[in-house]
């Protein structure tokens, strides 16, 4: 018989997953593990704090958009634990202001959805994210413009929309129903 070495699933690099949509999170969980990680999912950012600080991860993808705290948030609790933790922000809403935000507070990379498996493991690996292609060659239209102005504030105001509409001087149920709506084609 062949010595065979096993390895012990605590040696598998480790993968928190942190996302409010219960499908994507155990397609995605199943599909890394296929890929050899270890995977831990959490449906909010304060479940995926609570996971990383008990077992570190090595990696991380984080939904930009959740109930409670947002992908944002959460991004420089996890990289307090480990400096060097690959953190990938994963979005179905995305804007430039986000994109640049999320690398400025440590994310490796940020992708939209729908991303899948290799997309998010290709993100993590990289050694940084290319900001370029995030820009359009062709410019956005006014709706887009307002859009991605709209993010960037609400951003700066880390979610809170009550300051976001103030800035922006608009009605806080206007700026709800603005960000209800799926983002405006460029």
């Amino acid at each position: 018989m062949a010595d065979e070495t096993v390895v012990e699933s605590d040696e598998l690099p480790h993968l928190l997953l942190v996302d409010d949509d219960a499908t994507f999170t155990r397609v995605m969980a199943r599909a890394m593990a296929r890929r050899g990680l270890r995977v831990s999912t959490a449906g909010s950012a304060e479940e995926g704090l609570a996971l990383a600080q008990h077992d570190t991860p090595d990696y991380a993808a984080l939904d930009l958009k959740m109930e409670g705290d947002s992908g944002l948030v959460l991004l420089p609790r996890l990289l307090e634990l480990d400096p060097g933790m690959r953190v990938v922000i994963l979005t179905g809403y995305s804007s430039i202001a986000t994109a640049v935000e999320a690398i400025k507070r440590g994310a490796r990379n940020y992708l939209c959805k729908p991303a899948d498996a290799d997309d998010v493991l290709a993100a993590l690996m990289s050694d940084h994210a290319d900001l370029d292609t995030l820009v359009p060659d062709n410019p956005m239209s006014v709706d887009r413009l307002q859009w991605e102005h709209i993010q960037r504030v609400l951003t700066e105001h880390e979610g809170n929309i009550s300051a976001t509409a103030r800035a922006l001087g608009m009605h806080r149920r206007t700026l709800q129903r603005k960000l209800q709506k799926r983002p405006v084609r460029r």
